[in-house]
């Protein structure tokens, strides 16, 4: 199931425009967009594929490629909590298990 927000690079895909066109078209007022934390841009996936159904958006030829270190620097960014969680239980683990009384 996907996700009811997508983010400007996602919404930049659907519409086959730039992220800065997207930009664009949210500060004109054509998209709305939501700050989800005070901090992360969303666009509701249903208004933006109404807007690419009804043609109000004109296709460029760009092709933006998620490259290996975005999707790695995105992964930690995420996932940091959940990482560092895993190293603090496995470190507790170790001093239980293998540490001399």
């Amino acid at each position: 199931m996907s996700s009811q927000y997508i983010t400007v690079r996602e919404t930049a895909q659907i519409l086959a425009v730039s992220e800065k066109k997207v930009m664009d078209l949210i500060e004109g007022g054509n998209l709305q967009a939501y700050r989800i934390a005070d901090q992360f841009l969303r666009l509701k996936r249903n208004e933006v594929i109404d807007m690419h159904s009804t043609g109000q958006v004109v296709s460029e030829n760009v092709v933006e490629i998620y490259t290996p270190g975005e999707r790695v620097r995105d992964f930690f960014y995420f996932n940091d909590f959940y990482l560092i969680a895993f190293a603090v239980i496995g470190a507790l683990l170790y001093i239980i298990f293998y540490t001399a009384y």
